[in-house]
């Protein structure tokens, strides 16, 4: 049996962008009916993870006011489902590892765009803290727990009166 490296995970870069009420970001993915989740995607070659972050921040919504707040202190991985492995970044990977920044919305949501770029997403919306466990896939329930746990007292921290 192989052993499991880091080789093994895509490079990639979480976002839990909030507003100023302390809601979050999420997204409905246009592939996968009522899968919601936060926007994420991959580092090119030789990108720093908090540039890759705003870059897809800007890619994946059109937000491009907004400020990093907080970071993971570690990167968090999750496996896709063995069906998608063979589906997925051409079968290279097993999975993703992550990192995941507190990102503050500095705009108003009329700045929100999912078509900026190649839409990923079909409608959106902001959620409490605590629904997003039950908004996203299955198999990425115990990294959101673990984004959740680390970021969510950032994101409270932040709006407190």
């Amino acid at each position: 049996m192989k052993t499991v490296t880091l080789e093994d995970y895509r490079p990639g870069v979480g976002l839990m962008l909030f507003d100023r009420k302390g809601r979050v970001f999420v997204a409905r993915r246009n592939d996968t009916p009522d899968a919601w989740q936060m926007p994420q995607g991959g580092i090119d070659e030789g990108e720093d993870p908090r540039i890759a972050a705003l870059r897809e921040l800007a890619e994946e919504t059109g937000v491009t006011k907004a400020e990093i707040v907080g970071e993971s202190a570690d990167w968090i991985a999750y496996d896709l489902p063995e069906d998608l492995r063979k589906k997925v970044w051409k079968g290279r990977y097993r999975g993703q590892r992550q990192k995941w920044y507190a990102l503050r919305h500095l705009g108003k949501d009329s700045d929100i765009d999912l078509n900026a770029h190649e839409a990923e997403f079909d409608a959106w919306r902001w959620a409490a803290l605590d629904e997003l466990e039950t908004l996203i896939v299955p198999f990425k329930r115990e990294l959101y727990r673990r984004v959740v746990a680390e970021l969510g007292p950032i994101v409270r921290k932040a709006v407190a009166p």
